[in-house]
């Protein structure tokens, strides 16, 4: 039996923590599915075409290994998703306090829904302190985001 997981976010854009968290991911299910959702309460910098590029450039860079699919959904629940492919399990990254009392609801939802579960994955601590939020808001200043985000996510955001 085939252990599928899905890695959803808004991945705007993918930074050094996600990476992380996929590459994880990949080292504990048989297939992951990095899914770009579409968050109505953000702005997105970013289209989502754009994001999907942007991590399957990163994950090859990164060579992170693992039968892992990329993709976009904009449509229905999360949940639905998830149960489409096949997956019974859902990947979160966790930094703080704070994103767990945001996830936990959700997790639950999910679950009574349709019998999904959510795993949570704690940070390197290397990256803890980065969120995509963050890194386009020193982007916007001008600041340097190569230290939090991939290579392909920095070259992009780089003035020209």
């Amino acid at each position: 039996m085939t252990r599928i997981a899905v890695v959803p976010g808004s991945f705007d854009p993918v930074t050094l923590g996600h990476l992380d968290v996929i590459e994880r991911a990949a080292g504990i299910f048989d297939q992951v599915h990095v899914l770009v959702v579409h968050n109505p309460a953000k702005t997105a910098l970013f289209p989502t075409p754009k994001r999907v590029q942007l991590i399957e450039q990163s994950i090859a860079d990164a060579g992170i290994a693992g039968d892992i699919v990329v993709t976009s959904w904009s449509v229905g629940l999360l949940v639905d998703y998830v149960t489409d492919v096949g997956a019974s399990v859902i990947v979160k990254g966790i930094r703080s306090q704070i994103d767990v009392a945001y996830e936990t609801p959700m997790a639950i939802v999910n679950r009574n829904l349709g019998g999904v579960e959510t795993i949570f994955l704690l940070p390197d601590p290397a990256h803890a302190h980065v969120s995509s939020s963050l890194v386009r808001q020193v982007a916007a200043l001008g600041g340097d985001v190569a230290p939090y985000v991939p290579r392909a996510v920095a070259d992009y955001l780089r003035p020209s």
